[in-house]
């Protein structure tokens, strides 16, 4: 069992955040609307216990995250929270909070242009899509910032984002900075070539695929710490149905079952699923945290109730056999 509210040091960055961390991707609409008041009761549950890092990104409802999340935090202590946000697919156009809310609570934006998120790791960009989510978060710093999804953009990425991001902190504007992926293998360029506070991986440190345990034990050596996303795999580790989704995609047959085998082998201890997948990134000593995207109050509840549910060692070693 972990605690959730454990702070964890970002490497030599001076930067603490706790070991459950919530992620905004479902205040965008990525799947489906979110009314605006759910958006603010999530966010006061998930810092009733204590400080909380919430996790955004310009390109989740191309502003739209940040942008209620500014909402949801006013009047909020900034030492309760610690924000990160990432670089590199920026916004082209402009939105506008009109003043106005619509009848599912919403904020009104009034949009020039449209707003589409698009690659740019410049120097000069970066330095632009950080002033921008400075003025949609509503705040005058950040405690992480991310690249962003550099797949096919390594050497833009180091001689542009990473340079703009390096002298940010260098000037103290932001507390650590970052490469978020969701994939591991290229991650161990960034880490030749640059001076990272942690690195955050998503779903390729689950239950059911654990490909970067390989990166691991690097971050350990050099101090990086690892922040986990996807624990669920889009999904499919939160419930294991046909129609389930796994990393974006209707899960196909193999990983349905090998997901259904998990779930009968923690069933068999008394423990859901849910509990182990969102524990276990954490079992490894590199892991800082994971963090969770929740889309309703009821939904961040129930994951913090399973952060809390004791997995006994022999589950562990069972959950080990099973091929991930």
């Amino acid at each position: 069992m972990s605690d959730p509210n454990a702070l964890v040091p970002l490497g030599r960055s001076g930067v603490s955040i706790p070991r459950l961390a919530l992620g905004t991707a479902p205040f965008g609409n990525i799947d489906f609307p979110v009314p605006g008041d759910e958006v603010t009761r999530t966010v006061a549950a998930a810092l009733a216990d204590g400080p909380r890092m919430i996790d955004t990104a310009p390109a989740e409802g191309a502003g739209l995250a940040e942008a209620r999340l500014r909402e949801a935090l006013a009047g909020m202590p900034r030492d309760r929270y610690v924000l990160s946000t990432k670089v590199g697919k920026r916004l082209h156009g402009a939105r506008f909070h009109t003043g106005a809310f619509d009848a599912l609570g919403q904020p009104v934006y009034k949009v020039l242009d449209r707003l589409e998120p698009a690659f740019d790791f410049s120097y000069d960009g970066t330095m632009r899509a950080y002033e921008e989510s400075l003025k949609r978060l509503g705040t005058d710093r950040l405690d992480i910032v991310h690249i962003h999804d550099p797949d096919e953009h390594f050497a833009a990425a180091m001689a542009g984002a990473y340079l703009a991001l390096h002298k940010l902190r260098e000037e103290g504007a932001i507390g650590a900075i970052s490469v978020a992926m969701n994939q591991w293998r290229l991650l161990h360029r960034f880490l030749d070539y640059g001076d990272f506070d942690c690195i955050m991986v998503s779903g390729r440190y689950t239950l059911l695929d654990r490909s970067a345990h390989d990166l691991l034990p690097r971050c350990r050596e050099q101090g990086v710490a690892v922040i986990v996303g996807g624990v669920f795999n889009s999904g499919i580790l939160a419930n294991p149905i046909p129609g389930a989704t796994y990393d974006g995609l209707p899960v196909d047959g193999t990983m349905l079952r090998r997901a259904i085998r998990l779930k009968l082998i923690c069933a068999e201890f008394g423990v859901p699923l849910r509990a182990a997948a969102l524990q276990f990134p954490l079992r490894h000593p590199a892991v800082a945290a994971v963090v969770i995207g929740a889309r309703s109050e009821a939904q961040w509840r129930e994951d913090m109730g399973a952060f809390g549910v004791a997995v006994p060692d022999e589950l562990w070693g069972r959950l080990a056999g099973v091929d991930g």
